[in-house]
């Protein structure tokens, strides 16, 4: 973990355990011999084995998963386990509830990617699950009421795209699968995936979206993804153009398979599947959940996909390559030797969370304890939670904190849950549980509690370590009404703890903080003239407040996962740098974010439901450039304990092949044509941190594309880069930035290429957005 002592930074040494013994397995196989090896198992199989390969739970022996592929005892093939999630091992027991993806992207440290990537993997395949079903890249947040934007990495693709990269990259060290999701625009809950009232099917929302937009925003980080080695790709629920992504050829066959050479397989998500033919002629490689008796939903795949294959609707050779993309992977990460099999706990704990203790089914597991392969994972969980908690506001150096002795904990968000380990009754409370901390979202992303170390414990025990004095008041509605008068005397500092929740299946009612949260903090700030406000969130939220002079720090903690408690106390008494970034803009109104929810359909029939993505890329900050709107924290925003500079000269020089576009003749690989991801040009800054204490700074980099070569939509600016640099007081260092191809072309949808503009490009360094410190004019001539 980094902890600032004195003026150095110490980064002790990561002994991430290696619970499962995964080891010199763990490194991957050729995509070629892999695909080989899967080819020589294909072809040993029945038709009705192969249909078994590529149709969840359609083989007789399954495994209690969220979902699974049966085994073939005959060839040795023991199954495939699929687990959620994104954020940890769902639906399980002892197991870790890890930092969720937009805490991460606020880190906006490569480093830390990746090893939360490699923690998460080792504690799947401990656990006997072959598939993480994560991370996720979409949603990327169009919405700033998206139910699911927490999940993946925010709404700038090049963040996304690094963010994914490292995360797959760490989960398949391990050994384990991971499947990158949701591909494409599921850019909200209202209306996904079709509903049925009075025997109508009405069908999911449609993303309407052109081509450039496409390729240059929303598949960006996918194909990131596949660069990566990502095992499978799962398509998302929507409709995109009309047709379902499940089934959409544009998507999972032109673009995912031929453009970007994705080797491995596509995954439907559970019940996203309609139809049989359409959809695996598509490019669908294996339908999920399949024909599980104990959930509802109907099966396409199956015997149905079996019916068409003799029929002809499908050929063979479709079938076979289904099922050679399915099982490569499992090839690829040596899943077929010594994988640890499916922990026995998993059966009744997701009997009980899926059922309820009165359900038959756990007469049919055995009672046993859990598999605890949580490790010392509680040590990354507690670094990423430092790390993406970004500062906001701090008045004349309210933080850090010193050993102040009569400490305040206020707010619905301080202390334990009251529900429990993990919430379920999301269907009745979307807005979340009213009294406990928000350590994580909702629904499939969702990671029960073994140990969460609450705010409210690790700010008393921190306290009280040093002989101070804490007074405690949980009730929001009781600080909303000026309810302080148990307060006595006033103390010293208020740490308000305020708190919003998302959840995947519906999209948040508003982005203002939930539990009467703003009344809570006038009244507090009214009593309290040393008002530090910790928001536990998913992202946007709006903070009226932010301007209240007696609300004297600010600070953005997302969902830190279970350290908490220790991740917010580490930044609070500066043992740690705030060393976390804004990875969206915080806007003044909702009305200021761009484009809102979908909330009824267009027309009654029923493909009635539209959404059109006419901003193009104008999201998030791309937005507020466009139509010149001042945010109220813009993306790329955060403060620190020092304070740093940036030198006016941003050093930038060609250093590849210039052309208009790629060399084709390099070849194509997984992540697409190869001269895409060569790198062409570099930029170097001098940053210096001018303070008296040791910090970590976030240098970016913009890049203007020329207006008058670029079609119209092209973005005032987009991320190019970022680097994080540690300096130690009056130290000044270079941050680096390589520009690879692909980061200086668009998407000319006319040539279906990618295309480095002739012109003058602007090249942007700075330390946010908004603040931009350094610039650089270079005419490049393709």
């Amino acid at each position: 973990m980094r902890y600032l002592v004195a003026s150095t930074i110490v980064i002790t040494t990561r002994a991430l355990a290696s619970i499962s013994g995964c080891a010199s397995q763990c490194e991957p196989l050729s995509w070629s011999e892999s695909l080989t090896k899967a080819g020589d198992f294909v072809s040993q199989l029945t038709l009705s084995e192969k249909v078994g390969i590529v149709s969840g739970a359609y083989l007789a022996h399954q495994l209690p998963c969220v979902g699974s592929i049966g085994s073939i005892s005959r060839l040795g093939f023991d199954g495939i386990c699929f687990s959620d999630g994104p954020n940890g091992v769902a639906r399980s027991d002892s197991v870790s509830v890890f930092p969720a993806g937009i805490t991460v992207a606020a880190t906006w440290d490569r480093d830390l990617m990746y090893h939360r990537g490699v923690a998460m993997g080792e504690e799947f395949r401990a656990k006997g699950s072959h598939v993480v079903l994560g991370p996720s890249a979409g949603p990327m947040g169009r919405h700033a009421r998206g139910g699911r934007n927490w999940e993946g990495f925010g709404p700038d693709p090049y963040l996304a795209g690094v963010a994914m990269n490292a995360s797959v990259a760490g989960i398949q060290s391990a050994g384990v699968q991971a499947c990158s999701k949701h591909i494409i625009a599921n850019e909200q809950e209202t209306q996904r995936t079709s509903t049925t009232t009075d025997g109508k099917v009405i069908e999911a929302i449609s993303s309407n979206v052109d081509d450039r937009t496409l390729h240059e925003l929303y598949l960006w980080p996918f194909a990131n993804a596949v660069k990566a080695g990502t095992s499978t790709v799962m398509c998302s629920y929507n409709r995109v153009n009309g047709n379902y992504s499940c089934a959409n050829s544009d998507i999972l066959t032109t673009f995912l398979k031929d453009e970007l050479a994705f080797p491995g397989y596509v995954l439907s998500d559970w019940y996203a599947t309609h139809g049989t033919v359409d959809f695996a002629n598509a490019g669908l490689d294996i339908e999920m959940p399949g024909n599980v008796s104990l959930l509802a939903g109907a099966s396409y795949f199956g015997d149905a996909l079996l019916e068409a294959v003799n029929e002809g609707l499908v050929l063979e050779q479709r079938l076979d390559d289904m099922a050679k993309r399915v099982m490569a992977p499992y090839f690829r990460l040596s899943q077929d030797q010594d994988f640890p099999t499916v922990d026995p706990a998993n059966g009744p704990v997701f009997a009980i969370l899926q059922f309820g203790h009165q359900t038959p089914l756990l007469a049919s597991y055995p009672e046993v304890d859990s598999r605890d392969v949580r490790g010392n994972h509680a040590d990354i969980i507690r670094e990423i939670g430092s790390a993406g908690t970004v500062l906001l506001k701090n008045v004349d150096g309210s933080l850090p904190l010193k050993k102040i002795t009569n400490v305040g904990i206020f707010g619905n968000d301080a202390g334990y849950p009251t529900i429990g380990s993990v919430f379920l009754d999301i269907s009745n409370h979307p807005e979340g549980f009213e009294y406990g901390t928000f350590a994580i979202g909702g629904g499939s992303g969702n990671v029960r509690h073994t140990d969460l170390i609450t705010p409210l414990d690790a700010v008393r025990d921190h306290v009280k370590s040093y002989g101070g004095q804490v007074q405690i008041v949980l009730d929001n509605d009781q600080l909303a009404e000026g309810g302080l008068n148990t307060v006595y005397p006033t103390p010293d500092v208020c740490l308000l703890f305020l708190k919003a929740y998302a959840t995947e299946g519906t999209d948040r009612v508003s982005i203002d903080l939930q539990f009467n949260a703003t009344k809570a903090v006038e009244s507090t700030a009214a009593v309290c003239p040393n008002t530090i406000v910790v928001v536990h969130g998913p992202g946007v939220v709006l903070m009226p407040w932010a301007d209240n002079e007696n609300v004297t720090a600010i600070l953005a903690a997302h969902y830190p996962g279970e350290q908490s408690g220790n991740s917010i106390v580490d930044v609070l008494w500066g043992a740690v740098e705030p060393s976390g970034r804004l990875p969206y803009t915080i806007p003044k109104t909702l009305s200021d974010y761009g484009p809102d929810i979908a909330e009824l359909p267009e027309s009654e029939a029923p493909d009635g439901w539209q959404s059109d993505f006419n901003e193009g890329q104008a999201i998030d900050y791309r937005h507020f450039d466009s139509a010149d709107v001042s945010p109220q924290y813009e993306f790329g925003f955060g403060l620190s304990y020092t304070t740093f500079e940036m030198s006016t000269t941003l050093e930038f020089r060609v250093t590849g092949n210039v052309s208009s576009v790629a060399d084709k003749s390099l070849g194509i690989e997984p992540g697409g044509l190869i001269d895409l991801w060569s790198p062409v040009a570099n930029a170097t800054i001098e940053i210096t941190n001018t303070g008296n204490t040791t910090g970590l700074a976030v240098a970016q980099l913009y890049v203007s594309f020329p207006q008058d070569t670029t079609p119209k939509g092209t973005p005032v600016k987009v991320l190019r880069g970022f680097s994080k640099v540690a300096l130690d007081a009056g130290e000044t260092r270079l941050a680096h930035f390589e520009l690879l191809r692909r980061d200086l072309s668009f998407w000319d949808s006319d040539k279906t290429e990618w295309v480095i503009p002739k012109g003058n490009f602007t090249f942007l360094a700075g330390f946010s957005s908004r603040d931009l410190r350094s610039r650089v004019q270079t005419v490049i001539l393709p």
